[in-house]
Parts: structure tokens; C-alpha cells; sequence
């Protein structure tokens, strides 16, 4: 019986790249792998990490195009170049283009840190999500794997984890809480990707059923 390839993954990020890092721990080489790591930084820890695991590291500098469109176009030219099925935004600080989707139509995941729809959308990344949370005064965040579509946050849900907010939580300490979960949840989703389990239907996203 012949075995089936891995999928080839690219993974974009900006800044340390903890998120990868989960993924060349728990899923590159065993269910998928990670051909290519992408930066619009070029100081982003994510690229070393990617070069410590033997992985190419590819950074682009968004000033050198004269538009978003067009420095996704490069990107997307490098995607293809390491034939790329599944790119994973990885804390990539940038919104992508439509160009962009259209070329990976839900084959685009990223992680948000908080519980989509709430915090999330046009301002909300990083730290500000925590913030957020905070001033809100819910009881429950957590972490958001979904599919990228034309709307900022606003594709089709794989999978979400709740954490609980306790009165003496800060921003800071909320975001360890979420990551921790980031770190289980996004590989479990890259893994499902990979082994071909997610059925997509309109907005929502099923394990398929063997």
C-alpha cells in the first residue's frame, strides 16, 4: 500500500514565533511539513527558529512594494515556489489581501487569541485583545483557530479552547494563559488539515467522519 505525501506546509510570521514553534515540535515531519518560513520582519526570532530546525527562512520587507497587493503577490510566488498546500499564520501581524485568499481558499489558518467573534477584528491583536478582555470584565477568553477569509477574523471556526478569567488577572497574565493553549490548539488543527479530517460546509468546519 502506498503512502501518502505530507502536506507541505509555509508558516508566516512576525515576531518570536512561539506558535511555530509548536508546530516543528508537534507536527513537522509527522503529519505535514513545514517547507518554508516566511517574515515581514527580517529581525523576527520566528526566522531562527525556522533555520535551527533546517527549515528555509524567507524574509520581505512590505516597503519594497508599492502595495499590499503586490507584496502578497511575492509572497504567494514563494508559497508556490516550495509547493505549499497549507499556510499557517503563525502571529503574522499583517492582514492578508483577497489575492491572497483567493490563491489558498480555505487553506489559510491562523490563531487569535480570544474566543471569535468577541475581541476580534479590525484593532485587535496582540496584546490589545488582552486589554480588552480585562476592561470588559468577562470570566472567559481563550483561542481561535479559524480559516482566513476577506474579513479580518471572520472565516469559518475550526476549533476554540476557553481559559477562565480570574479577578486578579492582568492583561500579561491572561496572555500566558492563552498561549499555553495556542500551543496545543493550532497543531491539533494543522494535524487534522493534514490528515485530511476537516470538511468545510458554507461557515462551519466538521472532523469528517471515517
Amino acid at each position: 500500500m502506498s503512502v501518502k505525501p505530507l502536506k507541505k506546509i509555509g508558516v508566516l510570521v512576525s515576531g518570536g514565533g512561539t506558535n511555530f514553534q509548536s508546530l516543528i515540535d508537534s507536527v513537522h515531519q509527522k503529519y505535514g511539513e513545514i517547507v518554508v518560513v516566511i517574515s515581514n520582519n527580517r529581525n523576527a526570532f520566528g526566522l531562527k527558529r525556522g533555520e535551527a530546525a533546517g527549515i528555509p527562512a524567507v524574509a520581505l520587507n512590505p516597503k519594497g512594494y508599492a502595495s499590499n497587493a503586490e507584496f502578497d503577490a511575492k509572497i504567494i510566488e514563494v508559497l508556490q515556489g516550495y509547493g505549499v498546500d497549507l499556510v499557517v499564520l503563525a502571529g503574522y501581524m499583517k492582514i492578508v489581501t483577497p489575492t491572497f485568499v483567493k490563491a489558498y481558499p480555505n487553506a489559510i489558518m491562523n490563531i487569535h487569541p480570544a474566543l471569535i467573534p468577541s475581541f476580534c477584528g479590525a484593532g485587535f491583536y496582540g496584546m490589545h485583545v488582552h486589554e480588552a478582555v480585562i476592561d470588559y470584565g468577562v470570566k472567559v477568553t481563550g483561542a481561535t483557530v479559524h480559516f482566513v477569509n476577506e474579513i479580518a477574523d471572520g472565516g469559518p471556526i475550526i476549533a476554540q479552547e476557553t481559559v477562565k478569567v480570574a479577578d486578579d488577572d492582568t492583561p500579561d497574565s491572561i496572555q500566558k494563559k492563552v498561549l499555553k493553549v495556542e500551543h496545543t490548539l493550532l497543531p491539533a488543527a494543522v494535524k487534522a488539515f493534514c490528515l485530511d479530517e476537516l470538511v468545510v460546509d458554507g461557515r462551519i468546519v466538521k472532523k469528517r467522519l471515517v
